[in-house]
């Protein structure tokens, strides 16, 4: 079975404009996108950096004169790596399109002035959610997906055990080789402390001098490893919202794993899961707008707390959400907050039999229903 992505036709439409690169976590499925886009074309070419033939042909620039679609796939691994596409896409003939696909590494760049700016749109191509299976027959697709995890391969797996083999392979290349391209190999066992000890504080706000004592390192060691591990894509980081923006960096963040699917405890999985699913919708709008929204949650001083909030490219709330396994019964907290911002409060329940809506105005919705609604 193949399961199309919803970002495929508007790859398509911005070829044509500027250079697109498509970046995500390893084996989220990029290669196949990218092989999908090609049979677009009459005269493509596909050149891996890791492939020493294909690398010579890039060098050199030999491919034929009438290409036209380049997919350069692992080109950061080159040094002078954008440059060189500048270079390329500089002096190309019009007719010619370029596709380019890669690890997070190439996603940091553009936060920061560069040669290529102005040059290339950036697609992220993320775990699959509800959303974009809903038109897959899957028996019961949110416990499906829920315990395989989004991934192409675990997903489409012919049973449960083929799934775990995948994963644990997938895990112990990412903690192995992924990891020595960014510190040294001393440094390896430390970042695996790191990665052990987050498994257990989903949804929790992080204290990176908590975790340093854990692990007898510096708290800027363990942001610095943080770091690594959202770089290859193995977490994602959301802060607290506030309506100052520069507030917010100087709180706990919380984080959550790309794949869910290596979280045991039911409750935070699920709240992953939910947190998986809104992530990519903000970062899919913001993708196809240009403008940056964003994915926080909420806490007081006092302890009041809700699990994530939705704004727009002004910081301006959108959605406070609360996930809950099968508490169908409106959260106190999430009824203030929906009050004091005057904001649509939706508690997301995964065991639920009939949604309705709060003395208060809160929403209590089904979660595959919520989830599989959300604008891709």
């Amino acid at each position: 079975m193949e399961i199309p992505r919803n970002i495929y036709k508007n790859i398509l439409l911005d070829l044509k404009k500027k250079m697109v690169f498509i970046v995500g976590p390893r084996q989220v499925g990029k290669t196949w996108l990218s092989k999908q886009i090609l049979k677009e074309y009459k005269n493509p070419i596909y050149l891996n950096y890791d492939n020493s033939d294909h690398r010579e042909i890039i060098k050199k620039q030999s491919w034929l004169p009438d290409v036209d679609l380049i997919i350069f796939d692992e080109i950061h691994k080159m040094s002078k790596w954008k440059n060189y596409l500048k270079g390329v896409y500089d002096t190309k003939i019009e007719s010619t399109h370029i596709l380019v696909t890669g690890s997070a590494r190439m996603d940091a760049f553009k936060k920061v002035g560069d040669s290529l700016a102005g040059r290339f749109y950036m697609y992220h191509l993320l775990p699959f959610t509800l959303a974009e299976i809903k038109e897959v027959k899957f028996d019961n697709s949110i416990k499906f997906l829920l315990e395989r995890g989004g991934f192409p391969e675990p997903l489409l797996s012919p049973n449960q055990k083929e799934a775990d083999r995948w994963r644990s392979l997938y895990t112990e290349s990412l903690l192995g080789q992924d990891v020595l391209e960014f510190q040294d190999i001393d440094k390896v066992n430390a970042i695996r402390q790191v990665y052990q000890l987050l498994k257990g504080k989903i949804g929790s706000p992080l204290s990176y001098s908590s975790l340093a004592r854990d692990i007898g390192v510096s708290s800027a060691t363990v942001k610095k490893y943080i770091g690594i591990l959202e770089a290859l894509y193995i977490i994602f980081i959301i802060k607290p919202y506030t309506h100052k923006i520069s507030r917010s960096i100087l709180k706990e963040p919380k984080i959550y794993f790309f794949d869910y699917g290596l979280i045991n405890d039911l409750g935070a999985r699920f709240e992953n899961f939910v947190a998986l699913a809104l992530y990519k919708h903000t970062i899919l709008k913001g993708d196809l707008s240009g403008k940056p929204y964003s994915l926080g949650f909420l806490k007081t001083k006092e302890k009041k707390e809700v699990d994530f909030t939705l704004a727009d490219d002004q910081n301006n709330l959108i959605e406070i959400i609360e996930a809950k396994v099968s508490d169908s019964s409106a959260s106190k907290t999430l009824e203030y907050f929906a009050k004091k911002y005057k904001v649509k409060g939706t508690q997301v329940v995964y065991n639920l039999n009939t949604e309705h809506i709060s003395s208060k105005g809160v929403y209590i919705k089904n979660a595959e229903k919520y989830l599989e609604n959300l604008e891709e």
